[in-house]
């Protein structure tokens, strides 16, 4: 079975019989694979943390721990959740598949494995693997990009990560689902991507801005979503890069939405952005205590700009986290 360029890698075997570990080694390399072999749970969980895995096939009843117990550990670790898991066992009852499953294993082969079955799974999940890394390469381009952004102003050093923790500490609270929580994550780090199609002497203008200024300004958000558009895995986050200087009233921009059309995520990513302005250094004032930052808020709610109801949880949240309050260097 011929394997493209790009889809070898290397894979654990692991099992606790010898004659296994030849047999299964023996067709990997055949197909120009490396192979690492495992003799135990114990050894399989070391080579996770010390070697590059690109796929590991696990014996279901191996020794210390078992093959579902790996299975488990490395698919609640952030880190390897996404190396694809083959469940090798001679077992072939209901329930032991359905623990497979629970496991998050993303295939079951019963042995005596049949070769060509094997390696047209292990082609397959490899290939989505290779996908998966291309995937996250792009975006780790983006946040590098966002950081550059950052970068070119001094005041708002780390004012990315702090509306990244802030917004998914907001979006738990609120009770947003998981998928919801990683936007916000990922909205607070990349939000103002746009940006680095504005010309830096308005970018970083001192005073006021023309209106011709403001206005190629306030495409930064329309373009930042035009940048994302292309990643499936940012769906969620392009309301939050396209809508987060919307208003409440309907005076914001790019596409004057007014209340509930304003998507909650873009909303919560507003109130902590304006909280963190507010309580960290800037050229013209120094950071402000986080009751008079409150209160600035709180006013412009009164004038229709934010989510009245998003302030009374962050508030909350606030008071209740001494984490998410500012230092006393406004950083």
């Amino acid at each position: 079975m011929p394997i493209s360029e790009g889809h070898q890698g290397t894979i654990l075997v692991a099992d606790d019989n010898g004659a296994n570990r030849e047999l299964l080694s023996a067709m990997l390399s055949a197909e120009g694979y490396q192979v690492v072999c495992a003799e135990d749970g114990q050894q399989a969980l070391a080579h996770f943390n010390s070697d590059s895995i690109d796929l590991a096939l696990l014996d279901v009843v191996m020794p210390r721990p078992t093959g579902f117990e790996v299975c488990q550990a490395i698919k609640s670790k952030p880190e390897t959740r996404l190396i694809p898991v083959i469940l090798l066992t001679g077992l072939n009852s209901d329930a032991d598949r359905l623990h497979g499953i629970l496991c998050e294993a993303d295939d079951f082969l019963n042995k005596p494995v049949n070769k060509q079955e094997l390696l047209a799974r292990v082609h397959s999940l490899l290939r989505l693997k290779h996908f998966t890394d291309e995937l996250d390469n792009a975006e780790m381009v983006l946040f590098s990009l966002a950081l550059t952004i950052e970068a070119k102003d001094p005041y708002t050093e780390g004012h990315c990560d702090r509306l990244s923790k802030y917004s998914v500490a907001l979006g738990e609270k609120l009770g947003l689902s998981e998928e919801l929580r990683v936007a916000l994550r990922r909205g607070g780090l990349i939000h103002d991507i746009g940006k680095l199609a504005v010309p830096e002497h308005i970018l970083l203008k001192p005073g006021p801005l023309t209106p011709e200024e403001r206005k190629i300004m306030e495409q930064h958000t329309i373009i930042g979503e035009r940048i994302c558009a292309p990643l499936r895995s940012f769906r969620h986050v392009l309301p939050i890069i396209r809508h987060h200087h919307e208003k409440q009233d309907g005076s914001g921009y790019p596409d004057g939405l007014k209340s509930a059309e304003v998507p909650l995520t873009a909303r919560i990513l507003q109130i902590t952005d304006i909280y963190d302005a507010l309580t960290t250094d800037r050229p013209y004032r120094k950071a402000l205590p986080v009751e008079k930052a409150l209160a600035i808020m709180r006013e412009e709610v009164k004038r229709g700009w934010w989510d009245g109801a998003v302030l009374d949880e962050f508030e909350s949240l606030v008071r209740g986290n001494q984490s998410l309050q500012p230092t006393e260097s406004g950083h």
